[in-house]
């Protein structure tokens, strides 16, 4: 027994046709196979990358926050007062002032750094240092991480998707060329018979 809603659709019952070839079987095999990857594994896909992409995202973070740490430095002239021009970052501008601030063991450090418009000489600005001292972008955030995930998962769903649909299409075009030329053959040899002409 099958099930009724598929047998149907896809013409996979097991009555007997005179005028069912094995390509219409395996056509119809074909299509429900092809369905239930659509329906089912293109979203099995999506969500296995994005549990990739997420396990991935955490061990970045995790890894980042390992090796940069974070200080709180002063600036030291107020933004949009330099002749650097600003930076488009997002949706805000960011400015190049020079900033300060002072690590314990190690003394006081400034460098330049980018911070948004709007800040005022001697406020405080979150800088993230690597090992080695330099300004670097901070670590991902969760939302980032989400983003992440969600943007991966959407994407391995819809290139599973595509290269279902591209393989019905194509698979689709050869049991039609197929079937013509069966149909050909047949007419060929069944021609003759009603129109009385001799091959």
């Amino acid at each position: 027994m099958g099930v009724p809603g598929l047998t149907r659709v896809y013409g996979l019952r097991r009555r007997r046709n005179p005028l069912r070839r094995r390509s219409d079987v395996v056509e119809a095999w074909t299509r429900l196979v092809l369905a239930v990857t659509l329906f089912v594994g293109a979203p099995l896909a999506g969500l296995l990358s994005a549990r990739w992409a997420y396990d991935e995202g955490r061990a970045t973070v995790t890894a980042q926050r390992a090796e940069r740490h974070r200080v709180h430095a002063v600036a030291v002239a107020a933004a949009g007062t330099g002749a650097a021009p600003p930076a488009l970052a997002g949706r805000q501008y960011l400015y190049r002032v020079r900033v300060l601030w002072t690590e314990p063991g190690a003394g006081t450090h400034t460098a330049t750094a980018h911070v948004p418009a709007g800040t005022r000489r001697g406020d405080t600005i979150d800088l993230w240092l690597d090992r080695r001292g330099r300004i670097v972008a901070p670590p991902p955030g969760a939302a980032a991480v989400r983003q992440h995930t969600v943007a991966v998962g959407i994407c391995a769903t819809g290139v599973t998707a595509g290269l279902v649909l591209v393989t019905r299409t194509a698979l689709r075009r050869t049991v039609v060329q197929r079937r013509l030329g069966e149909w050909e053959r047949a007419w060929a040899r069944t021609e003759p018979e009603w129109t009385g002409r001799r091959p």
